[in-house]
């Protein structure tokens, strides 16, 4: 499976996603809350890079939004 360089929404770092092969991606080592994914859905139209994630999970929302 082919991984795709992207630019985090959130935090504008570069990543690398494997969206195309979840299982290998480093976004599924992080377990969200349902209140954490609606979140993200709401503020976001694409991947977060994995600190992002934990730091939403942590309950850091409202750091390095969007502008």
């Amino acid at each position: 499976m082919t991984a795709s360089k992207q630019k985090c929404p959130r935090c504008k770092k570069g990543f690398e996603c494997k969206a195309n092969s979840i299982s290998e991606c480093q976004c599924s080592t992080v377990t969200l809350t349902e209140e954490n994914r609606a979140f993200i859905s709401n503020k976001f139209e694409d991947c977060l890079c994995v600190e992002c994630l934990k730091e939403i999970k942590a309950g850091k929302d409202n750091f390095k939004l969007p502008r």
